[in-house]
């Protein structure tokens, strides 16, 4: 481990934030050879969330020589099903979505959070070109070259360029004066670790129901899956608070039965449904990935995932400038980088927010759309192969370590 400096110090790059995102970015930046320094504490949260990491991520990691530490504990999701459970007059037969039909093994590879992170953390503390600074960042200060970062219990940092990956509550996008869109939902989402009698076969099985989606994603073992369970905040509450016995034969029910016998097998959360954007992911000196940039429900593995792609394009982006001699946190450096992270955080939240919104609804019109959408995704072949590549990766500006 680089130990940090005790006077300030100058980096092309700082990364405030020591989830997943910053870390990762942080490696990225490092193993090219960019000065990178490293701002924030780790305290990883045991609430039972996973993380599904869609096949681009796990690119993305393997580049860095993370996934191998990862890989023993992450179970392959190779098939997707969709259940509608909202009892509409238009619902469609179940849906089967198979990830050799697009040439992979699997869509991703479910892994508990804290594994992910604690992977992370662990090559980043023996990582070249990479200075841990493993306290909190108190306030930003963009300056004409560079910006200063200011530190718990004394001290600064300057770096060209600072990334903001210091999640929802991000004090630098506050300090940079960017004011986000947030907005929240009447549910809330459990989320816990289950065994169960029956093999998952790694499939992960999606109910929609008529207070959200109810999901079940593989964990490694065979026989045990993680949960997230979107439902009304009073219901959510109420059944978050049932001892371990009586939530595992209310998942059990809501599960149809399906893997049999219930048992809860890990720390539970309930997480707020809530969603937040920003008109712009970067101000002067300064650029937002993950949560400080965007967030919304926990549906269809779509957020961690979109912050491993910002991590991976302002990696590509950095790098691109620094071989070209320019200053990579220039307004000009930056452009092309919130182009694309606006587009496609956009269109993954409009989509995450239609869906979730569209089961609330309890409309005729909206259902019928909704069933007739699943229904061609399942019987036309070209369409669904589409859907299922998009979900994966875009194609359009992938980054390159993702490819």
């Amino acid at each position: 481990m680089v130990t940090a400096p005790p006077n300030p110090s100058s980096f092309a790059v700082a990364v405030v934030g020591a989830g997943a995102a910053g870390l990762s970015l942080a490696l990225a930046l490092a193993r090219a050879g960019v000065a990178t320094a490293l701002v924030g504490r780790h305290a990883p949260v045991a609430d039972g969330r996973t993380v599904a990491l869609l096949d681009g991520s796990v690119r993305f990691l393997d580049a860095l020589d993370v996934w191998r530490v990862i890989a023993p504990h992450a179970s392959p999701l190779a098939e997707l099903h969709i259940v509608d459970d909202t009892g509409s007059l238009f619902r469609p037969p179940p849906a089967r979505f198979v990830a050799t039909e697009i040439g992979l093994e699997a869509f991703g590879w479910n892994v508990e959070s804290a594994r992910l992170v604690e992977g992370l953390r662990a090559q980043a503390r023996a990582a070249p070109n990479l200075t841990l600074f493993e306290r909190d960042a108190e306030g930003l200060v963009a300056g004409e070259t560079e910006a200063t970062i200011g530190l718990a219990a004394g001290g600064t940092l300057a770096a060209r360029l600072v990334v903001a990956a210091d999640g929802a509550r991000s004090k630098l996008r506050e300090a940079a004066g960017i004011v986000p869109r947030t907005w929240s939902y009447p549910q809330s989402a459990i989320t816990t670790i289950l065994a169960h009698a029956r093999p998952h076969r790694d499939v992960s099985t999606e109910f929609h129901t008529r207070q959200g989606p109810f999901t079940l994603v593989p964990l490694p073992g065979g026989q045990r899956s993680s949960l997230v369970w979107v439902m009304g905040e009073s219901p959510a509450k109420r059944v978050a608070g049932l001892d371990d016995d009586a939530l595992a034969r209310a998942v059990e029910h809501q599960a149809q039965a399906m893997l049999g016998a219930m048992r809860i097998d890990g720390p539970r959360g309930l997480v707020p449904m809530r969603g937040l954007s920003v008109p712009s992911p970067v101000a002067p000196r300064l650029a937002l990935i993950g949560e400080a940039a965007h967030v919304f429900p926990p549906i269809g593995a779509q957020g961690l995932n979109l912050g491993l792609r910002d991590a991976a394009s302002l990696r590509d982006t950095v790098v691109r400038a620094v071989e070209e001699g320019r200053d990579p946190g220039s307004r000009a450096a930056l452009a092309g980088f919130a182009r694309s992270r606006n587009l496609d955080a956009r269109l993954r939240t409009t989509a995450v927010d239609a869906l979730n919104r569209s089961l609330l609804a309890s409309l005729v019109p909206v259902d019928a759309l909704r069933g007739l959408g699943l229904l061609a995704m399942t019987t036309i072949g070209p369409l669904r192969r589409v859907v299922m590549r998009e979900g994966v990766l875009p194609r359009l500006g992938a980054p390159s370590l993702m490819r």
